[in-house]
């Protein structure tokens, strides 16, 4: 299982959308339209380290 640099398995919608180069508010529509993987847990919206790790180089082969 992917780990970022602090050892953590899931990571904010913030922090992905910086990683995307995206703002905030982009990030949390893309979740919304379901081009952004992400798990709710309790009120908390979180992305799978490994599943932005996925999308980063499925976007990097597209490219």
């Amino acid at each position: 299982m992917a780990l970022d640099a602090d050892g953590r398995k899931v990571i904010t919608v913030p922090e992905a959308a910086q990683e995307l180069g995206i703002s905030r508010n982009s990030g949390y529509e893309a979740a919304a339209r379901g081009e952004l993987p992400t798990i709710r847990i309790g009120r908390r919206l979180l992305v799978p380290r490994a599943a932005l790790d996925r999308l980063l180089s499925e976007a990097g082969k597209a490219a």
